[in-house]
């Protein structure tokens, strides 16, 4: 399985030729979901949802389909009737051979003034975490951890302790479109093996937008 970072909160994987996309926002690249076989939406939010590249990328494969939560799959189903499937906490699917499990329910609070908005996040193949914009703790034990590293909603110490609490083999940041190039290394240097306050042990790595691992 071939694991790719396409910017942002956007990744790609890859298997027996076949391609999964996780949420291709508007922070990701143009054409971070060209090609997808699947589609994975996790909640609404432009810089996870971009409706017209969902668009163009269902229409650029008929056989693509997309699986999401209601308040996405309500702004394109239409389009694509049969191909857009609403799924929530609990459910697990197949789709073009990979394996999918849906864990969570809720956005992360913001601030209790703005409504909470739902989230799910998702397991694929037993092995890969994307939590979404949440700090959803799956349930089972999971290889490769997304970690959002940087968002409105969250800060350092939350992110620490919601890695250390998964207990993955290794975790990979996302969510960090909105750091500069001079906040990474800071990250990097309290996240990594060596840093403080550390991952308890969890293997820790950045790739840039465009880089892959082999899982």
């Amino acid at each position: 399985m071939k694991l790719t970072k396409k910017g942002h909160a956007c990744v790609r994987v890859e298997k027996d030729g076949r391609v999964l996309v996780i949420d291709p926002g508007g922070f990701s690249e143009p054409d971070a979901a060209a090609g997808a076989d699947v589609l994975l939406v996790t909640h609404e939010h432009a810089d996870h949802f971009d409706e017209g590249r969902l668009r163009a990328a269902l229409e650029a494969r008929p056989e693509a389909e997309l699986w999401t939560l209601r308040a996405v799959a309500d702004q394109i189903s239409a389009a694509f009737p049969g191909r857009v499937h609403t799924v929530g906490d609990g459910d697990a699917f197949t789709a073009a051979g990979f394996d999918i499990e849906v864990h969570g329910e809720l956005h992360a609070v913001i601030h209790p003034e703005i409504p909470r908005i739902t989230n799910v996040g998702y397991v694929v193949d037993g092995r890969v975490f994307h939590p979404g914009d949440a700090l959803t703790v799956p349930g089972r034990p999971v290889d490769t951890l997304l970690v959002p590293v940087q968002a409105p909603w969250n800060k350092l110490s939350e992110v620490v302790d919601y890695v250390r609490e998964v207990r993955p083999r290794r975790a990979y940041d996302i969510h960090d479109g909105l750091l500069s190039e001079v906040a990474h290394p800071v990250y990097q240097r309290m996240l990594g093996p060596q840093g403080r306050p550390g991952l308890g042990g969890t293997e820790h790595a950045r790739l840039t937008p465009g880089e892959s691992v082999t899982l």
